[in-house]
């Protein structure tokens, strides 16, 4: 009996820890962030889903930040395509939104954020807002702290509106959540690279 308890604790204890790492990674996925009055140096948008574009321009025009960056945009995205698609006139968003192209991954990402900041004269000891999916966040900002050492990040967790609401089907929302968390577990261990590139369109 003890012998075959020997062989089965280490087993237990690691699915143990990855189940109550699911049930953290679950409560910042379906996180909402609350109304934010604090003022940052940036605002960053993390690409895939209009959610997070519509969210990110709110917030600039609320005065929560002087600058806001697209990163992970469509090749072929123009700004004035993007302020008619969420109904606002290009020439307000001209000097204050920039569209960033070159990131198809989540590290792509953090090296298009880092980029800018330092184009923009942002370093430690500023604060930069992130907004992506609450599902998509843990990893966001794992990576985005990596790229961005001593920059404060304030996570700004939006949609999918149809997670929040229970609208899309069961099996979607446990591939998606699944998919993630383990997405995450590569991240953490540095193991980001076995991200395959495409998954920028999913999140």
């Amino acid at each position: 009996m003890i012998r075959w308890l020997r062989w089965a604790l280490p087993p237990l204890a690691l699915l143990a820890a990855l189940a109550g790492g699911f049930l953290w990674f679950l409560g910042m996925a379906t996180a909402e962030a609350e109304a934010p009055a604090r003022r940052t140096e940036a605002i960053v948008v993390l690409t895939g889903g209009a959610e997070r574009v519509a969210t990110g321009l709110a917030l600039l025009e609320a005065g929560l930040a002087p600058r806001l960056l697209v990163s992970g945009a469509a090749p072929r995205l123009t700004l004035a395509e993007l302020a008619r698609a969420h109904g606002r006139e290009p020439a307000t968003l001209a000097d204050r939104v920039t569209l960033g192209h070159a990131a198809a991954t989540t590290v792509g990402n953090a090296a298009e954020t880092a980029a800018w900041l330092r184009a923009a004269g942002i370093g430690p000891g500023a604060a930069v807002r992130v907004v992506t999916a609450g599902y998509h966040m843990p990893r966001a900002l794992l990576e985005l702290r990596r790229a961005l050492p001593g920059v404060e990040l304030l996570a700004h967790p939006v949609g999918p509106s149809g997670l929040r609401a229970g609208a899309m089907p069961r099996a979607r929302v446990a591939q998606l959540l699944v998919g993630e968390y383990l997405k995450y577990g590569l991240a953490l261990t540095g193991l980001s690279a076995l991200v395959p590139a495409r998954e920028a369109s999913r999140r």
